[in-house]
């Protein structure tokens, strides 16, 4: 087992260390299978195992740390932290202190293990071949387990093990067009995942409609929870950071002077039940359940570091020192998301938006293009794909005065990154419809 793989790691570290020393070290690991697929065919499969530890040294308030790839062999791993540990020493003896250091001091033990259920991944690939069949799909497959430890020397170990799978697929029509969607979680439903394909699949039969082009203006709008996810990644990019907030960087902070609020249906938080995420960060602190950061349309909360804890002699809620929320939840609202059509009326229905970008920071004003299935859409009925359109567009209007209602069900949208390895976290999401939404190209 990799948890007791990791206690022995920790184990022979506490070993090493001298009584002046501390050390904390963070793993992360997976197991992952991967498929790329291209022309509905296999292009490219493969299976990633890699551990990877990062220790930090401590003497007082001078620190170092240093990440080293192991390979679950005991004797070429210990002789590994031998020299990292020898490589930190090195470090430390020209380092000065750290006046905003902080660590934790309470010892407190945690362990989510998310059994598997998941089918084997050639089950999984062979379902996917077989709703592409006759279509031009391309697409990846990711699944496996992810781990996370977290121990230091004063004994306080945490743990964390999950067990997923994303599946990311577009269908191509000719051109430019395609729909891209989307299936992930922690279980594999075969009639939720047929349900996506064969809403992509209608999708796709829209695109033999000649495309149009609309004038710039403002519109009626409905942006399903992939799209919403991108702009809420925005505000995610420092805004709910306490250190930005009050450093006045924070693309918020006229929500926390109370110059704007936003709809009173808007709730946002960190949901660390989620299982998106660990519920401790890389330092050891502990997570809330839960962090309220909007509520009913007021900034009520914010992510705060331990690092920025001990700066401002404020308490820490345990975030990651990018105070990012790893696991954002939006309460979902009153529409049934099989009428999201019918309620929108005539308007734009977007599917994706993509190349998003602060075009005024302190307004929240965000630009970005729509990518993908967008479509005009009149009296309930989708008329004819769009072309590509710019937006540029305050997120305060979006879910303040021009937000309609949310969609009742929400959607897991699993961080779908890989660079280094495969990341954890991601967000749960309604579709919002709008009441207008401005294009200026």
């Amino acid at each position: 087992m990799m948890q007791d793989y990791f206690r022995q790691l920790v184990s022979f570290l506490q070993s090493q260390i001298t009584p002046s020393e501390q050390f904390t070290c963070w793993l992360s690991a997976e197991e992952t299978d991967f498929v790329r697929f291209n022309r509905s065919a296999i292009r490219q499969p493969g299976h990633v195992a890699q551990i990877i530890l990062r220790v930090q040294l401590l003497i007082g308030r001078r620190h170092a740390s240093s990440s080293v790839n192991l390979c679950d062999q005991m004797e070429q791993d210990y002789s590994a932290l031998i020299e990292t540990l020898a490589l930190l020493r090195e470090q430390l003896r020209d380092l000065p202190e750290d006046p905003h250091l902080l660590m934790t001091t309470e010892v407190r033990h945690c362990s989510h293990i998310q059994r598997s259920s998941l089918p084997p991944t050639q089950d999984m690939v062979n379902e996917i071949l077989e709703a592409a069949r006759g279509l031009d799909m391309v697409g990846i497959l990711t699944t496996g387990t992810q781990y996370r430890g977290f121990a230091n020397s004063q004994g306080q170990q945490n743990w964390f093990e999950t067990h997923n799978v994303n599946v990311d697929w577009s269908l191509f029509h000719s051109g430019d067009k395609a729909v891209k969607s989307n299936y992930a979680g922690f279980e594999w439903d075969t009639k939720e995942f047929q349900q996506k394909f064969d809403a992509a699949r209608k999708q796709l039969a829209l695109f033999a409609l000649p495309a149009i082009s609309i004038p710039p203006g403002s519109y009626r709008a409905y942006l399903t929870p992939t799209a919403l996810n991108e702009l809420l990644m925005m505000l995610n990019w420092a805004g709910f950071s306490e250190k930005s907030l009050r450093t006045h960087q924070s693309c918020l902070r006229r929500l926390q002077a109370k110059d704007v609020s936003l709809h009173t249906d808007v709730y946002l938080s960190e949901d660390s039940l989620a299982g998106l995420e660990p519920v401790f960060q890389s330092q050891g602190f502990i997570k809330p359940d839960s962090i309220e950061l909007i509520r009913a349309g007021e900034l009520c909360g914010s992510m705060i570091s331990p690092r920025t804890a001990k700066e401002y002699g404020i308490q820490s809620n345990g975030a990651n020192p990018d105070e990012s929320a790893k696991s954002l939840r939006m309460r979902g609202g009153t529409i049934p998301m099989n009428e999201a059509l019918q309620q929108l009326g005539t308007g734009i229905y977007i599917s994706n938006l993509w190349y998003l970008n602060f075009s005024d920071r302190t307004n929240c004003r965000i630009t970005g293009m729509t990518r993908f299935a967008s479509f005009w859409v009149e009296n309930g009925e989708i008329k004819a794909p769009l072309n590509v359109m710019r937006f540029d567009e305050s997120l305060f209007r979006i879910l303040g005065d021009d937000l309609v209602a949310l969609t009742q069900e929400t959607e897991t949208i699993m961080d779908d990154r890989s660079y280094g390895e495969r990341h954890t976290g991601g967000a749960i999401l309604p579709g919002v419809l709008l009441k207008a939404m401005r294009f200026v190209l």
